[in-house]
């Protein structure tokens, strides 16, 4: 997909997909593993997920690419894999889609913070994205997504390292509270202006909180950036069972009903994160008109 198909295609409303981790783990995917490996032994539980998705609606499916770079493969002491896990996932999801949707190559934070002093430097957070992303453009993704970026400098290094080496698309979602804060300094109207001037073809917001409490955020958003924006939210605040288990009480029809006024504020590409399933994605499909 070039930026210009990309432009007119969210002309209109999109829908994304929504969560992967927390099918995998209701389908027998350990705590604390790495999950690119895992999916990569389980193709079929990847694949039935994502076909639920397109036939929810879906437009545009993540591949499970999440964590396949190397800093962050190198940390479980995978770091020969990375080639594999990207070239793999891709075509898994690949096969799963067929023509029925395009296919987002997912990269996303090494979980550190840019320093000065040479620990994890603007310089070390490019080339990590540079190798990822040629590897997935290799593997034949329509664009890419950055998603729960928790910095803005390592997610503007993103943004960097994908127009130095191809001419996708890159989506780019950050994780904040719902304030607008990012955890790590900042808030989401900084970044979003930040990775537009960037060159990033769409920004928004992913992940921490449920779409009832993002209006006024996306609202500002949208106000202040002039490509589409991104709402990619949790099934609501979870609570934590007596086993360790995340808990999401919001249903798939206030899901919805919510996100409709999401796309009432102005976000344009619109799915969901933490606890959602296929049915969170037709529901808001249905409510939308987009079925």
């Amino acid at each position: 997909m070039t930026k210009e198909e990309f432009q007119r295609l969210t002309q209109n409303t999109v829908l994304l997909d929504g969560a992967t981790g927390s099918y995998l783990m209701a389908h027998g995917m350990p705590r604390g593993i790495c999950t690119e490996l895992w999916i990569m032994e389980h193709k079929e539980i990847l694949q039935e997920l994502q076909k639920a998705y397109i036939d929810a609606g879906t437009r545009i499916v993540y591949a499970p690419t999440f964590s396949a770079s190397r800093l962050t493969l190198r940390q479980r002491g995978l770091e020969e894999k990375l080639e594999e896990l990207n070239r793999t996932l891709v075509a898994y999801t690949r096969e799963a889609v067929g023509h029925r949707a395009y296919v987002a190559g997912d990269i996303t934070t090494t979980g550190q913070i840019l320093t000065d002093n040479g620990e994890y430097t603007y310089e070390m957070a490019f080339d990590n994205y540079c190798e990822q992303i040629r590897l997935l453009e290799n593997a034949g993704v329509d664009c890419l997504v950055a998603e729960t970026m928790i910095n803005i400098e390592e997610t503007l290094a993103a943004v960097d390292a994908a127009h130095s080496v191809c001419s996708l698309p890159i989506m780019c979602s950050m994780t904040v509270e719902a304030d607008g804060s990012i955890f790590s300094g900042g808030n989401a109207i900084e970044a979003a202006l930040a990775l537009e001037s960037a060159g990033a073809s769409a920004v928004g917001l992913n992940c921490s909180v449920g779409p009832d409490q993002l209006v006024s955020v996306v609202r500002n958003i949208c106000e202040n950036v002039s490509i589409p924006v991104i709402a990619k939210p949790n099934a609501g605040m979870p609570f934590i069972d007596d086993q360790g288990n995340a808990i999401y009480s919001m249903q798939p029809e206030d899901f919805a009903r919510h996100m409709k006024v999401l796309v009432e504020s102005g976000a344009t590409l619109i799915g969901g994160c933490c606890g959602t399933t296929p049915e969170y994605i037709r529901k808001t499909a249905e409510i939308l008109n987009l079925l």
